[in-house]
């Protein structure tokens, strides 16, 4: 199989695309050098050119404080370039496995989201992510829409990296914990992406590491986790604050808790443990030299 995956320079795209060859499938991975994904034209020729069979969307603008201040970039980004590439699959009749998130929710309550549930984003970035749904839904006849969170891997920046850098040089920390979700290893969520393209069970899924948490109780863990390694970072105090100490342009959901249900009833194999998950990469980072 023949797949394009966008944003192949960001953490899920490179591994989306280094799973593919590790199927058997042919990835064709660019990134904004190779395909602008605003440029309609460019879009159109470029995946009519590839003769892929399915695209696989992860490019997408992500700095969600900037996008308060950039709401007509990150609207083309994550809305029009969706829409772009959209176009392009409805009109060669592939598949679509579009990307989005948990900001598309309000995060009130204490439920776990439904991928059908009605969305109110709470910020640009959110409600972008949410435009960039629709204009999925509306127009490609094949797609999957799998929302995410909390995401880290190895070829990029991250909540994880962020905490063991800090650990390195401080032996106190203070954390959110009022923020509650689930984490998402992008090696994990790649081997599922590729199973579902394989497949025709469309629709919205929720596609992250089994468990939840608050940032607090992830970083308690990262701290542990690394201290297998280096025993210096068990000795890193880590407090638990409450999400006003860290004002924010965006602002953040407080609950991220999102249903997985649907991936089973469609006969998909769900995401191992978050504390799994994190225990793999970080030996990771270690065997890459990068911790």
């Amino acid at each position: 199989m023949r797949v394009l995956v966008t944003g192949c320079k960001g953490q899920l795209g490179y591994d989306v695309a280094k799973q593919l060859t590790k199927r058997g499938d042919t990835p064709i991975a660019v990134d904004i050098e190779e395909m602008d994904i605003t440029d309609k034209a460019s879009v159109d020729k470029y995946i009519t050119d590839a003769q892929v069979d399915a695209v696989i969307h992860c490019a997408a603008y992500t700095a969600v404080d900037n996008a308060e201040d950039n709401v007509d970039l990150c609207r083309r980004i994550n809305r029009d370039g969706t829409q772009n590439i959209a176009d392009v699959c409805k009109k060669l009749n592939i598949k679509m496995i579009y990307i989005s998130t948990d900001y598309v929710f309000d995060g009130n309550g204490e439920n776990f989201w439904e991928p059908d549930e009605e969305r109110h984003p709470l910020n640009v970035y959110g409600m972008t992510k949410y435009e960039g749904e629709l204009a999925v839904e509306n127009t490609v006849d094949k797609y999957f829409i799998v929302r995410i969170s909390w995401v880290f891997g190895l070829n990029g920046k991250n909540f994880v990296r962020t905490m063991l850098g800090l650990g390195k040089t401080h032996d106190k920390l203070t954390v959110v914990a009022d923020q509650i979700g689930s984490p998402t290893y992008t090696a994990d969520l790649a081997a599922l992406l590729c199973e579902m393209v394989h497949s025709e069970r469309y629709g919205r899924y929720h596609a992250t590491n089994e468990g939840i948490c608050s940032w607090y109780e992830f970083t308690k863990e990262i701290m542990t986790q690394a201290g297998e390694y280096y025993p210096e970072y068990l000795n890193v105090e880590v407090s638990p604050v409450g999400s006003d100490a860290y004002p924010a342009k965006a602002k953040r959901p407080s609950n991220s808790r999102m249903s997985k249900d649907k991936l089973t009833e469609n006969g998909f194999e769900r995401l191992p443990a978050w504390q799994d998950a994190l225990k793999r990469y970080i030996k990771e980072l270690k065997d890459n030299g990068q911790f």
